[in-house]
This record gives C-alpha cells, structure tokens and sequence, in this order.
C-alpha cells in the first residue's frame, strides 16, 4: 500500500530524513557520474534524490503513482513532476536511459508488471537503479520512516523478479547501516554508522540497492498502450497534486 505523498514529503523534511536524503544521493551518484545529454526519470517519490541531475541531463522528470499522489518539483523553475499510473507510463517505448525506483516496488500491488513497464520504457542499454527496503534490516522493522511500510525484499527475492523481467543485474549494494532513530548523535555519526556497518555487516544495511540492465534476448509480451493522464489539481498552500480523472 502506497504512503500518501504528504507523508514522504514530511519524513524527508526532518533530520533522519536529510541524513538518508544525503547518503543515498551519495551512493546513487556513484553509480551514475555522467548524464549529461540522457534522459533520467525517477519512479515513485525520486524527488529527494534526482535533484542531482538538475542542469546535467538533457530530460528529467518524477513520475509518481496515482495511489500516492504527487508534489509540485522542483520549486522553482518548470515543474518535472507527473502524476502516473505506474503500470502504464505516459511514455513511448525505450525512451528512457535512466531510471531510478525508490518508494516504489515494495509498496506496489503490481510488482511484476510494473518492473515489465520498467523495462518496456527502458531504452536498449538503458540502466534501472532500485532501492527497496532490506528484509534483514532494521528500518524494514520500523514505522517511523517509509522504508517500514510495504513489502520489505531479499536479495534472492529480487533477483528473481528481475530475471523474469528480463533485466540482467550488474551491481548489488547496501545502505542505511544507521539505526533509524532521531537521535542526535546517531546523526551526527551517520557517516561512521555506514562506514563501519558496510565493513562489519554488509548485509544488514536498512536498504538495497540494485542496477540492472535491460536485456534484450527475447521480447515480453506486447507492451501496455499508456493510458491518458488526468487532470493535476494543486492542492491549496500546500504544493500537492491531486489527481482528478
């Protein structure tokens, strides 16, 4: 079950939520050094983190589900957020270089086709970066922060959706070794928690991160039309977009 987006806009507006903010787009960076001329878009509630790219790839854009609800991103400028349907996006086929899932899988309720969609908008050496909650972590366990709320995977589990979905995996990560707690010096040591947990317990980090390609062997199925999009009603003062059909 989805989050309302307020509340993922409100986490991430706290300090335990700068503190992940900031060490995913770390380890998310480090997989991604060069944009420049691609098209990135980030699925689910990618705006904490895709920020990054902004005057780097040639496109951008946050594609975030009608179950959850959309913010108007970025604050100032042309607004790159969209309200989706996740299992059929507005976009035509291997359109898309990079693609960044985060708040997404774990809560969908249609995990096989929406990686199949995943794949469809892919383009052909196209990448898929996704974090999903870590079923051995902690932060799997708390209902303090989104990463306790859906279907927390392992890395068995995943590699199998992936395979099915046709995406070969390149590179397998943890993070969020950090307990998910307020505290402020567990923030202020967030740095040395990820250092130490990545050395002692790699498997134990709250998240997982996953790249993967597209492979391109044999085809799918016939790729789903995307269905046309609504209306976007901003909410008053609060930068919300509602979806009205």
């Amino acid at each position: 079950m989805h989050l309302d987006v307020a509340d993922l806009r409100d986490f991430y507006a706290r300090p335990l939520g700068g503190i992940v903010r900031r060490l995913l787009t770390h380890r998310i960076r480090a997989r991604w050094r060069h944009v420049t001329g691609l098209t990135v878009i980030g699925l689910g509630f990618p705006s904490p983190f895709i920020g990054a790219f902004r005057g780097e790839a040639l496109r951008l854009g946050a594609f975030m589900p009608v179950e959850q609800g959309a913010l108007v991103w970025p604050n100032d400028g042309p607004t790159h957020s969209v309200l989706v349907e996740e299992t059929h996006l507005p976009l035509p086929d291997s359109c898309v270089d990079r693609l960044l899932a985060v708040h997404c899988l774990e809560v969908s309720e249609h995990g096989r086709p929406l990686l199949r969609e995943m794949w469809r908008v892919l383009a052909p050496e196209g990448r898929l970066l996704m974090i999903v909650p870590n079923r051995r972590g902690v932060w799997a366990r708390s209902d303090h922060t989104p990463f306790g709320h859906g279907r927390p995977f392992s890395r068995r589990q995943l590699e199998r959706l992936l395979v099915e979905a046709m995406f070969c995996q390149l590179e397998w990560g943890h993070a969020l070794h950090l307990p998910p707690i307020e505290r402020r010096m567990v923030m202020r040591s967030a740095t040395v928690f990820e250092r130490i947990g990545a050395r002692l317990s790699p498997g134990f980090g709250g998240v997982i991160i996953v790249e993967a390609r597209k492979e391109l062997m044999a085809p799918i199925g016939a790729p789903a039309r995307a269905s046309r999009l609504g209306q976007l009603v901003p909410d008053r003062g609060g930068g919300l977009l509602r979806y009205r059909g």
